[in-house]
């Protein structure tokens, strides 16, 4: 009779010698998010033994992204408009829904000691800038950028500064542009100037100057990954609220 033993051994062996790789689920943020992200993603993998695959862009990039049938688990947006988007073309699960975060839109310069001023009507922004440029967002796609033209308009000063202002893809590109001394001035997150040393806060819009900053969240309705709700319920509770809080946003989950 023949033996089995050395193929069942050979089986074992390659058992053994290639395990099972972890499991992954893939969350799209807005590039706001990154520091926040840079300690979540760690601990999100701590606390679960899965692989957080994180994508970061300007909101509307990844809402294209997602319509064009990247595949993904969950969706953290800078801008309720794009998840309404989302949500209207059926790709989103509605019930996973929540506004998970709030922020601040600010005015920042060059530079770790710049004066502060008032963001008002009165203020002659167009004389700060000279012929140099000020850094935003898209200011029709990227949230960061909604945001700070809708102030800037409300304020009076969008059409003397319009011509002055360089877009770039995404609020953490604006901000390289100010850290850099490319631009003198931009306006960013109030969470993305806490996380560049050389920029200074010079001044912050009003609550009334835009609509509230919102970050909602929400699960893909493409995703059958089991750890979907896992990462739902983290990026939902106190250990992620600690950290986002400690990045300087503010809670809106509860």
């Amino acid at each position: 009779m023949k033996s089995f033993r050395p193929f069942l051994f050979s089986i074992a062996f390659s058992t053994l010698a290639f395990p099972v790789a972890a499991q992954e689920v893939t969350l799209f943020a807005a590039a706001s998010l990154k520091t926040a992200m840079d300690q979540l993603e760690p601990a999100f993998e701590e606390a679960t033994g899965a692989d957080l695959r994180v994508s970061l862009a300007g909101s509307s990039a990844l809402a294209r992204q997602i319509q064009q049938g990247a595949p993904a688990d969950v969706f953290i947006s800078a801008n309720p408009g794009w998840m309404d988007q989302l949500e209207a073309d059926g790709l989103i699960t509605p019930e996973t829904r929540r506004d998970l975060l709030g922020n601040e839109i600010v005015l920042v310069a060059h530079g770790a000691d710049a004066a502060p001023v008032t963001l008002n009507a009165d203020l002659d922004l167009p004389a700060m800038l000279g012929d140099a440029p000020l850094a935003m967002a898209l200011v029709d796609a990227v949230p960061a950028g909604i945001y700070g033209r809708t102030a800037l308009q409300s304020l009076g000063l969008w059409d003397s500064v319009a011509p002055h202002v360089a877009q770039a893809d995404n609020v953490r590109a604006a901000l390289a542009l100010v850290s850099l001394g490319e631009a003198p001035l931009g306006v960013v997150y109030a969470t993305d100037a806490a996380a560049e040393p050389d920029v200074t806060v010079i001044g912050t819009f009003p609550e009334g100057s835009h609509d509230p900053i919102l970050y909602p969240l929400a699960a893909l309705a493409d995703s059958t990954n089991p750890l979907t709700a896992d990462l739902l319920n983290f990026l939902s509770g106190p250990e992620a609220r600690a950290i986002f809080e400690g990045q300087g946003f503010t809670w809106a989950a509860d």
